[in-house]
């Protein structure tokens, strides 16, 4: 589906590791490969739009490195509950409207740069890299077709985490990383197999359903922080 979900993968890692900081950076690392292993398929497959890549992926690493530097000063609770209802309406106008949009001849390239910048500073600020919000602006503002909202995404998370795991390296917890890494890698890598089999429709409903299941988990943390 183009997600790396490591807003899932956190809270098994920060019980594990006992340390939210450790649990980050390796988490970064995870989600930096994974993305890496899914986003090499597609692209072989022809299912990455390099213009994109190339608008989007500059603007998310520096939104990201800002991010992570004025984290103290903006409420994790506010951050949380703001990505819970992006997410839900998100989820909702795919799995009820999932063939009403329709993707554009031409990608719109400036709304990917906004779109790359404003979820770079909200993953910098929380820790995650934030796939979950880039795929709604790709299907929508950008106007990609869905399989090439996929690999895009993944390529583009890659690069961001991988400025991510260069920011956390000195806290990875190296043996989870490799465990991680074990899962991860050949999943990533099965599953974007599976994207070009997949029809408009069913692709846009997976989507919908994932990002409704990681709004129900920020909303939990917003009421729980």
């Amino acid at each position: 589906m183009g997600l790396v979900l490591g807003t899932l993968r956190l809270p098994a890692l920060i019980l594990t590791a006992g340390n939210p900081a450790a649990a980050a950076g390796t988490n970064i690392a995870i989600s930096a490969a994974a993305a890496a292993a899914g986003g090499w398929r597609h692209a072989r497959e022809g299912r990455v739009d390099w213009r994109v890549v190339a608008w989007m992926a500059p603007p998310s690493v520096v939104g990201a490195v800002a991010g992570a530097l004025a984290a103290g000063r903006v409420s994790e609770r506010l951050l949380f509950a703001l990505i819970a209802a992006v997410l839900a309406w998100s989820s909702f106008d795919l799995i009820l409207r999932p063939v009403r949009a329709r993707p554009r001849a031409a990608p719109r390239l400036w709304p990917a740069s906004v779109a790359g910048l404003a979820i770079g500073l909200v993953g910098g600020a929380i820790g995650v890299i934030l796939g979950t919000l880039r795929m709604p602006a790709l299907l929508g503002a950008v106007g990609l077709p869905a399989a090439r909202a996929v690999g895009t995404n993944l390529v583009v998370g890659f690069l961001l985490g991988a400025a991510g795991f260069a920011a956390h390296a000195s806290s990875v917890e190296w043996d989870l990383l490799a465990a991680g890494l074990l899962g991860a890698l050949p999943g990533a890598w099965l599953g974007a197999r599976v994207t070009g089999g997949l029809s408009e429709e069913t692709l846009r409903r997976l989507i919908g359903a994932a990002l409704l299941l990681i709004a129900v988990a920020f909303a939990a943390q917003a009421a729980l922080g």
